[in-house]
């Protein structure tokens, strides 16, 4: 495995395959696909950053990079994906073997350009906070305390603005600095852009320019009209610090059996179509904070009536969420127009009940918006994700705004698509497979927002085929890929990086082993969780544990080692032994298993999970397990329910939640106090070391985990328990070891698992 991290760290791609099946039909036989998860922005140590314009071939435009054959006496370059020669330009004329440009140094696979030439000058970020004010005083009082901090926070160059909604929009005009004045529209109308400019004034007393759609100050917008909403950080505080003290809950009334009216949808169609008369082109955010249901305009999820109750997975199921549909549609418009102005929509949705993630879910996906979901504005998950947007710190997320990524590889092998947070941009071309998964029929992408952690899984097909056609084919047997990252970074400065990648490939009746060398199962389990929730979303009658059992069957099959018809003799390379484990707890996890989640929850989950990389989406799939106890050191221990013990601690990271769990005795010890007396020192220390370990681990994520810290047979042990095999329940057999649990379940164990796949995959 060490070695799929190596090449990780040199250019932040892992890939399912790094020895690619040579054919068509060969791929198709090993069941999985070839796919690879790839982080644009991740921090590679050393990285040099060029300040001139990368150089690129005349016919496929992919730039010049390590794998190019270079010619030094006729100072030519070949490019490796299409064979065209290209005449280095003058500049280049004294390159030699010894005196090399830094993009052709072997180990620069990765590199940057900030030209300013090609980049164009430096944009500010700009930061549109749209706010809800439909909640109770004391949630309101918490966000305002939030944003009051983050303000602090912001970057002095970047612009700010600030709307707020319950029954009616309020546009804050913060450039009047000598009292509170703001432009109101009402909630359930439609508001086009046309109606902004004439009813915010952007033309007051100035003929109006005779062009299509006005966008910005190159269609005749002033400065001045501009600074009247958006204003820079640096002189922002005092006017909005003064705007959120006076800010108070939604003034009309609601009666007792109704809902409050929230026109969330018309508030952001409102702060779209604003950033997109201001700024278009610009690097900018929406940043949405949702405090209950939208119950107004094209988005509303349910109606004012409170005895209807929010939709929940079975409505959808049986098509009786007569919302749902249209407001899916509503966003998916509105996701449309903000990925055309290249901005993004953050959502931070914050109520103990729903408040339409599900819907909001594709606006958000394909801006690349950051997402955090939690009870309240007062509990911490939110606080502190909210606060680490703006920190800088080892752990900042290192948001880069509007980019565009593209995607170069050698002829023999297709792009199927994208799955994660970007949309297509349809540049179709020859790269472009027949089958599309995700955001497909494309090679270039809008990533209006990404950071240091946001991962692309990119899903190829190859299209190499065997047998006489194969003969004109080139002989290499390496296939190249280069992805293109141009984005704009948090120092307003457009900049262009490069990752340029080479796998071998083998084809022929010898190649299972030396596929099987190269299988990397970490990936493929993220690439197998991120599909399998992609077609619960998209296929209506689709069976996720059918398609899962199938695949791990026919992949075992392929790869194990057995004598046919006999489940005894079977048995699995160290390259692929774990990967059933991860289909096990795949299964059983709430990606797959939708029951008692909200579709909410079920959204925000899988919007995580398309976002991050694949040591985090492996916790998401198959939480790791620590176990601290008095005979040995803190080591990682089987994710069974064996692993529950009296005398023991353990910590549980499931990515979303972190659980510090106490064995009954341990408690029993620590509510007698005895982690305070001098002579029991070691218990005390036994005591902080995993909360110190959880601390460790929540410092260094986003969104922020939630905690728990409990008991043995106490309430909130339901936060580990589900996540455990139960090898040991109600009705088994062999009872649990003194001080052990049970687990009160019909679930097969892991052991069952594999028993049924040994027998079925012989057959």
């Amino acid at each position: 495995m060490s070695e799929f991290l190596d090449l990780e760290a040199q250019d932040g791609v892992r890939m399912t395959w790094n020895t690619f099946p040579g054919t068509k039909q060969e791929a198709l036989g090993c069941v999985l696909p070839v796919a690879a998860i790839y982080t644009p922005l991740k921090s590679i140590p050393d990285t040099p950053v060029l300040p001139y314009s990368p150089l690129r071939c005349r016919i496929c435009r992919s730039v010049l990079n390590p794998f190019s054959v270079v010619d030094y006496v006729a100072k030519i370059w070949i490019c490796p994906f299409c064979f065209q020669r290209n005449h280095f330009p003058q500049h280049y004329m004294s390159i030699s073997e010894d005196n090399l440009p830094a993009e052709l140094f072997p180990q620069y696979t990765t590199i940057e350009y900030a030209s300013s030439v090609e980049t164009g000058p430096k944009m500010p970020s700009v930061f549109l906070f749209v706010v809800d004010t439909c909640m109770i005083e004391e949630e309101i009082m918490f966000l305002k305390s939030a944003l009051s901090q983050a303000i602090e926070l912001l970057p002095e160059n970047s612009l700010v603005g600030l709307i707020t909604f319950g029954t009616y929009i309020q546009v804050h005009e913060l450039g009047f600095g000598h009292m509170p004045k703001s432009y109101v529209f009402k909630g359930s109308k439609e508001i086009t852009k046309d109606q902004l400019l004439d009813q915010m004034c952007f033309f007051a007393g100035r003929p109006r320019p005779n062009v299509g759609v006005i966008a910005g100050p190159r269609d005749g917008l002033s400065a001045e009209s501009i600074a009247r909403f958006l204003i820079p950080a640096s002189e922002c505080e005092f006017v909005l610090n003064s705007v959120l003290e006076e800010l108070q809950k939604d003034p009309w009334t609601v009666p007792s059996d109704q809902r409050a009216s929230r026109c969330t949808s018309t508030a952001l169609s409102i702060a779209a179509s604003l950033l997109g008369l201001c700024i278009p082109g610009s690097g900018a955010r929406i940043m949405a904070f949702v405090g209950g249901p939208s119950t107004e305009g094209a988005g509303s999820i349910v109606s004012k009536n409170l005895s209807e109750p929010i939709r929940s997975h079975k409505d959808l199921d049986k098509g009786s969420a007569p919302l749902y549909g249209k407001a899916v549609k509503f966003y998916e418009s509105l996701s449309k127009q903000l990925v055309h102005q290249g901005h993004v929509l953050d959502l931070f949705a914050c109520a103990p009940d729903q408040v339409g993630v599900a819907e909001l879910k594709v606006a958000v996906e394909r801006t690349g918006g950051i997402v955090v979901l939690a009870e309240s504005f007062g509990h911490c998950v939110f606080k502190d994700s909210f606060r680490r947007i703006f920190q800088t710190t080892d752990y900042d997320l290192g948001l880069a705004f509007n980019g565009v990524f593209e995607v170069n590889c050698s002829k023999d092998v297709k792009v199927q698509g994208i799955i994660g947070p970007c949309a297509s941009l349809d540049k179709k071309g020859p790269l472009c497979a027949e089958t599309v998964v995700g955001q497909g029929n494309t090679t270039a992408w809008k990533m209006c927002g990404l950071d240091k952690k946001t991962s692309l899984c990119l899903i190829f097909e190859i299209a190499r085929k065997d047998g006489p056609e194969a003969v004109s084919q080139p002989t290499s047997n390496q296939f190249y890929f280069q992805f293109l990252t141009y984005y704009q970074h948090s120092d307003g400065q457009m900049r262009l990086r490069v990752t340029t990648l080479s796998r071998g490939w083998l084809a022929g009746p010898g190649s299972t082993q030396g596929l099987l060398a190269g299988f990397d199962q970490e990936t493929a389990a993220a690439v197998m969780a991120r599909i399998v929730s992609f077609k619960m979303e998209t296929e209506s009658d689709f069976d996720p544990i059918r398609w899962l059992d199938r695949s791990l069957i026919r992949l075992c099959s392929k790869f194990g080692d057995y004598q046919k018809d006999s489940p005894s003799s079977f048995s699995l390379s160290p390259r692929l032994s774990i990967f059933p484990q991860f289909i096990f707890h795949l299964r059983r996890s709430q990606f797959v298993q939708v029951f008692n989640n909200s579709p909410d929850e079920t959204a925000y989950y899988r919007m995580i999970l398309n976002r991050e990389n694949v040591a985090n989406a492996v916790v998401m799939v198959q939480p790791s397990l620590i176990s601290y106890s008095f005979h040995s050191a803190p080591e990682p221990v089987l994710l069974d329910v064996s692993a529950i013990a009296a005398d023991r601690i353990l910590l549980l990271d499931s990515y979303f939640t972190v659980v510090v769990f106490h064995g009954a005795s341990i408690a029993q010890w620590r509510n007698a106090g005895y982690q305070n007396q001098p002579e029991h020192e070691t218990f005390a220390y036994l005591l902080k070391a995993p909360r110190d370990e959880a601390d460790a681990i929540i410092k260094e994520r986003f969104p922020v985990p939630r905690l728990v810290v409990c008991d043995q047979h106490g309430s909130q042990a339901r936060f580990l328990l589900v996540k455990l095999n139960p090898s040991v329940t109600y009705n088994s057999n062999n009872p649990p070891p003194p001080g052990g649990d049970i687990i009160f379940t019909d679930d097969v164990s892991f052991e069952v698992f594999l028993d049924h796949l040994q027998r079925l995959a012989v057959q």
